[in-house]
C-alpha cells in the first residue's frame, strides 16, 4: 500500500521502511536553490545562530545536530572520517549541522534501497560539492554515476557572480547492476528539416543511411541482388537483409532506364516517425521551472515540475516499483510516482505537507489508495507531537477543527491565531472563526480572554479554544460570557467554546457551521515580507473581508521550503 509518514524521516525509515524495500530515492532536502546558504551556514557566531533559529533548530549547532553527528560516528566508515574531519576545519556551523543531519540520513537511505536500486539528490551548487563526497563515503565513488544540471530559470541579474539558474542532481546506484531505461528526447526542429529531406509514397519523412559494415566481417560478405560485397561487407546478415528489404525498408540506386546501379550502393531508409530520438544527456534545458499561471503550481517556494521527476522515475525504475521521497514537501514526487503506475513512500515533517498532499491526490487522482501514519490517533500520541513540536502539534489540531488556513509567524507571538475556518454565513457573507491552541499543561482564564480581544480584532464571528489540559471552571464561565454570534444563519452559536484534544480525538467537536472544502489549487501570489525578505507571505484568494484579503495569511517559511 502507498504510504504517506508525518514525522522525522530518519525515525519513519528506521522504524517503518524494511532493507532493500525501495527501487529509487528522490530527496530534495530543505535549502536547495531557494535558501540563503550564506545566511544558514555561517561560521559560528550570535548572528548566524538567531538567523538559522527560524528554521526550526536544525541548521545551527545544537542538540539535534549533536544527535545526528554522533550517529554518523556510531556507523563509522568513511563518512565518519570527513564528518571528523570537517568539523575540525570548519568548527560547529550550520552547514557542519546540515551534513550531520543528511549524513545521518544517507545511512539509512542507502539501507532501504534494493541492490537494484538508485538515489537522486537534488540541490543547490553551494552545497552539492560537501554532499557528494558524504554520497561517496556512504554509496561508494564508484556508484557515482551523473551529475545531472537541471537549467530551473531564465538568467537573471545576480550581483558581481554569473546568473544562477540551475540545480544540481546527484545520481547514485546501489550497486553496477541497476534498473536503467535509456531516455530519449525529440529531435530538433532544426535536426530534423536538415537529416529527414526525403519523403515516400505516403508522406513519410526518412534518411537514407549506409547499410556497409564499419569493421571487416567476412561472414556478412556476400552479393545482394546484384550489388557485390562491399570490401568489409555488409551490416546485417542475409535474412536480415531479406526481412528489411520484404518491409520496403531497403533503397536500391536505380539508372536512368529504371535498372539497378551497381556501381553505387543500396542504403537503409530510417522513417523519422520510428525514431526515439536522441539520448537525454545531462544537461536538462527542455524541463521549465513552474510558472505563476501552472497548473499544478501550489505556492511552494521549491516545487519541482511533475515532468522532471517523471523523467528520473521512469529512467530509473519500473511499473510496480516503490519510489520513496524523504522530503514530500508538497508531494510532486507522490503524484509522479501515482501517475506512472509506481507504488510510492511520501515522508515529511510537517502535517501542512501531509494535508497538502493529501488534497492534491484527492483532487488529481480521486481513486489513489494509500495510507497515512504518525498522526496522533489517542491522547497518548497528541501529548508526545505536543512535546516534540508545538508548532506541528498547534497546526495538526486546528486541522482537526476543519481550519482551512494557517498563522504562524517567525518571531513574536502568533497574535493568538493558530488556524482559520471560513463558513458560509447565509444573507450575511462569510463567517470565520479563529482557532487558538494551547498544548501546555496549565491553562487559565486570561486565555479564553486573549481570544475574544482576538476574535474583536479579527473581527471574526466566532473563537475555539483547544486545549490539552481539561479547562478550569472559571474558563468555562468566561466563555460562557461571550455570548453567541451576533447574526448567524445556523441558529445560535456560541461566540467562544472551549474543546479538548480528548474532546476532538473522541468526536466530541464544538457547535460549528458546516465548513466548506477548501479549494485546492495555488494562492494568488507569493511576495517577500518586507520585515523579513526570507519570510514568505502567502497571499490566499479569500471573498468577504477584503481587508483580510488584502493582507494574506503569513505561514512559515519551515513549512513551505522542504523540498518536492
Amino acid at each position: 500500500m502507498n504510504r504517506l509518514h508525518f514525522g522525522d524521516n530518519l525515525t519513519v525509515m528506521r522504524d517503518h521502511v524494511a532493507d532493500e524495500s525501495v527501487d529509487l530515492v528522490y530527496l530534495d532536502p530543505p535549502f536547495n536553490s531557494k535558501a540563503a546558504y550564506g545566511v544558514i551556514f555561517g561560521k559560528g557566531g550570535h548572528k548566524s545562530q538567531a538567523q538559522a533559529e527560524a528554521f526550526q533548530d536544525t541548521w545551527y549547532w545544537g542538540p539535534n545536530a549533536e544527535y545526528s553527528y554522533d550517529e554518523v560516528m556510531r556507523y563509522g566508515g568513511d563518512l565518519a572520517l570527513f564528518l571528523s574531519g570537517l568539523r575540525r576545519w570548519r568548527g560547529e556551523d550550520g552547514l557542519m549541522a546540515y551534513l550531520a543531519m543528511m549524513g545521518a540520513r544517507m545511512i539509512e537511505l542507502h539501507r532501504v534501497l534494493k541492490p537494484t536500486g538508485s538515489l537522486y539528490l537534488h540541490c543547490d551548487p553551494t552545497a552539492s560539492h560537501y554532499l557528494k563526497v558524504c554520497l561517496d563515503a556512504v554509496f561508494g565513488d564508484d556508484n557515482f554515476l551523473n551529475e545531472i544540471v537541471w537549467k530551473r530559470s531564465s538568467p537573471h541579474n545576480d550581483a558581481k557572480t554569473w546568473s544562477r539558474t540551475a540545480d544540481k542532481i546527484l545520481f547514485y546506484s546501489k550497486s553496477s547492476d541497476f534498473t536503467w531505461n535509456t531516455p530519449y528526447e525529440r529531435l530538433s526542429e532544426a535536426y530534423q528539416d536538415s537529416h529527414y529531406k526525403s519523403e515516400d509514397e505516403t508522406g513519410r519523412r526518412f534518411q537514407l543511411t549506409s547499410i556497409l559494415s564499419p569493421s571487416p566481417r567476412p561472414n556478412m560478405m556476400y552479393p545482394w541482388k546484384g550489388f557485390p560485397s562491399p570490401p568489409m561487407g555488409w551490416r546485417f546478415s542475409p535474412e536480415r537483409m531479406q526481412e528489411l528489404d520484404d518491409a520496403g525498408l531497403i533503397w536500391y540506386p536505380t539508372k536512368a532506364d529504371g535498372t539497378y546501379d551497381t556501381a553505387k550502393r543500396p542504403r537503409f531508409k530510417r522513417y523519422l516517425d520510428e525514431q526515439k530520438g536522441t539520448v537525454q544527456t545531462t544537461i536538462w534545458t527542455d524541463i521549465p521551472p513552474i510558472n505563476a499561471r501552472a497548473q499544478e503550481r501550489l505556492g511552494y517556494p521549491t516545487q519541482k515540475p511533475v515532468s522532471l521527476l517523471e523523467r528520473i522515475i521512469r529512467a530509473s525504475s519500473n511499473p510496480g516499483d516503490v519510489v520513496m521521497d524523504p522530503f514530500c514537501g508538497c508531494g510532486t514526487t507522490v503524484e509522479a510516482a501515482e501517475r506512472l503506475g509506481r507504488k510510492w513512500i511520501g515522508i515529511d515533517v510537517t502535517h501542512y505537507a501531509i494535508t497538502l498532499i493529501e488534497k492534491r491526490l484527492r483532487t488529481w487522482h480521486p481513486s489513489a489508495q494509500y495510507t497515512v501514519h504518525g498522526r496522533p490517533t489517542d491522547l497518548e500520541g497528541a501529548v508526545d507531537l505536543a512535546r516534540r513540536d508545538k508548532h506541528q502539534f498547534q497546526w495538526w489540531a486546528a486541522w482537526r477543527l476543519g481550519a482551512q488556513r494557517y498563522r504562524e509567524e517567525k518571531k513574536g507571538a502568533d497574535r493568538g491565531i493558530d488556524g482559520r475556518a471560513q463558513f458560509k454565513n447565509g444573507p450575511y457573507g462569510d463567517g470565520w472563526i479563529i482557532i487558538s491552541v494551547k498544548g501546555g499543561d496549565n491553562v487559565s482564564v486570561p486565555m479564553v480572554r486573549d481570544l475574544r480581544g482576538v476574535i474583536e480584532r479579527e473581527d471574526a464571528e466566532m473563537g475555539i479554544l483547544v486545549t490539552l489540559a481539561r479547562p478550569t471552571a472559571p474558563m468555562i464561565a468566561e466563555a460562557a460570557a461571550a455570548g453567541f454570534v451576533r447574526q448567524s444563519a445556523h441558529g445560535r452559536l456560541p461566540r467562544i467554546q472551549i474543546v479538548t484534544v480528548e474532546d476532538i480525538l473522541d468526536g466530541r467537536k464544538p457547535e460549528m457551521p458546516r465548513l466548506p472544502e477548501e479549494p485546492f489549487g495555488p494562492p494568488q501570489r507569493v511576495r517577500r515580507t518586507k520585515s523579513d525578505p526570507r519570510q514568505l507571505e502567502l497571499l490566499l484568494p479569500i471573498s468577504g473581508d477584503k481587508k483580510e484579503a488584502a493582507k494574506g495569511e503569513v505561514v512559515d517559511p519551515r513549512y513551505l521550503s522542504l523540498g518536492g
